[in-house]
């Protein structure tokens, strides 16, 4: 508990130290990952980059450091001959995501859009991200700063109980034994991700946007009469239920 009021009193004092609060998630690192490029049935569809794309732009609007929001595509080379910098493979993610947060990041946001199965995300052509390996991979990386891992996938609810920590806050587009929406060849965005945007510049916290999100997802589904329900899942560590509060998104 020491620890705990430690650094809700240090960020205290910064919070009343300053005209504003503006600022809080500088220092942050934060990894924006479009894991799938295919759609159920094999087919090349944009959904996933688009909203890696734009969740990366969304975040740096809301007080991220421009510099910090990496983004990373895990897919195939459209032209092999002209490397696009995201594109990368799994490994190249953990090794940068770790070492910036060793670097001496004060928090940690991590973003996954794919496909998914009751195993985890599909994480590029031939790999699914587990749990485990995404619990190993914040613990290296951010150890007891405050973390956000948010997996936007059909099943990813299966991440809750292996990411539950006290320093965490974990957000899934769907119950562990649900599909998500909108990743077909039509869709420009998931649901889900399309509702983190709706919902990012109306709120103040990531409390309140996974509330916002719930919200959208459900009335999306309902307007367009598709069942069963997705229920997107959010789980909030006793430490990350006192420290994101005072974290807030800036407003442009």
């Amino acid at each position: 508990m020491r620890g705990i009021a430690g650094f809700v009193l240090a960020l205290l004092i910064a919070a009343c130290g300053r005209p504003s609060r503006a600022g809080d998630f500088d220092g942050w690192t934060v990894a924006v990952v479009s894991g799938d490029w295919r759609s159920g049935d094999g087919k090349p569809i944009q959904a996933f980059d688009n909203a890696r794309t734009e969740l990366a732009s969304a975040f740096a609007r809301s007080g991220f450091k421009s510099s910090e929001v990496r983004q990373y595509a895990l897919r195939p080379l459209a032209d092999p001959a002209r490397p696009e910098p995201m594109v990368v493979k799994p490994i190249d993610i953990a090794r940068n995501f770790t070492a910036a947060g060793l670097a001496g990041a004060k928090g940690c946001l991590f973003y996954v859009t794919s496909h998914g199965s009751p195993k985890g995300a599909v994480f590029g052509p031939d790999m699914t991200l587990t749990p485990y390996m995404l619990d190993r991979l914040l613990s290296e990386a951010c150890g007891d700063k405050p973390t956000v891992a948010v997996v936007s996938a059909c099943f990813s609810g299966v991440f809750v109980p292996g990411l539950a920590k006290p320093n965490r806050m974990v957000m899934t587009a769907a119950r562990e034994d649900r599909s998500s929406f909108g990743c077909g060849e039509g869709d420009r965005y998931p649901f889900f991700d399309a509702c983190v945007l709706e919902s990012l510049p109306e709120v103040g916290d990531f409390i309140a946007l996974s509330r916002r999100v719930k919200t959208c997802v459900a009335r999306r589904e309902t307007e367009q009469k598709l069942s069963p329900p997705s229920e997107p899942q959010v789980w909030v560590g006793s430490e990350a239920q006192i420290v994101l509060p005072l974290l807030r998104f800036e407003r442009n």
